[in-house]
């Protein structure tokens, strides 16, 4: 993979391990030349990992919405910076530019982000692969939500298992490599009762 979409946090949050954690994301994709598409960030998650890949002169494109390009806010490092006018916007320009989502802790944005990629890989719009480092546990009860929703009919069980997860860069990276997007027949199962 060429380049890849890393959301995260605009916090760091309370247990170092998780900015240990977008240290070494960033030095994966700096060894191993992947480019990082972000949210244009100089804060929290987003910091550290677009630092950590310029520090070893890695690439980095920046993709920060309007409301958002305050000099407290945005990277002014980031050489390459795409200022759009809405979130949404935000959001199809990143899908333009990558070869596969990553999808680091963080809060509401985050989480957007990553239902949003999902969303277009179950209805084919996209067939990129979408990891989540579950580092600490920290997606846990999230992928018991998921279970929850398949069991209870809301969810196809191939559809959630498009979320490839894994618990180390090495094992994440391994599954995007090989991933396979599902083919489905129908988008939309009609029930008869």
């Amino acid at each position: 993979m060429k380049k890849i979409v890393v959301f995260c946090g605009s916090s760091l949050g309370f247990n170092p391990i998780y900015k240990k954690a977008a240290i070494s994301l960033g030095n994966y994709f700096a060894k191993n030349k992947i480019g990082l598409v972000y949210g244009g960030g100089k804060i929290g998650m987003m910091g550290v990992i677009s630092s950590t890949i310029l520090k070893q002169n890695g690439e980095v494109i920046g993709v920060i919405p309007k409301l958002l390009e305050k000099e407290e806010v945005i990277h002014t490092e980031v050489e390459e910076m795409i200022v759009c006018k809405t979130m949404s916007e935000r959001k199809v320009i990143m899908s333009k530019l990558v070869d596969g989502y990553i999808t680091l802790p963080g809060g509401f944005g985050t989480l957007d982000e990553l239902f949003e990629v999902l969303t277009l890989g179950q209805l084919h719009i996209e067939q990129k692969p979408i990891g989540l480092l579950n580092i600490n546990g920290f997606f846990d009860p999230i992928l018991v939500q998921l279970d929850k929703m398949v069991k209870e009919g809301y969810l196809k069980e191939e559809n959630k298992n498009m979320l490839l997860i894994g618990k180390s860069i090495n094992e994440l990276m391994n599954k995007m490599e090989n991933y396979k997007a599902p083919k489905i027949n129908h988008v939309i199962h009609k029930v008869v009762s």
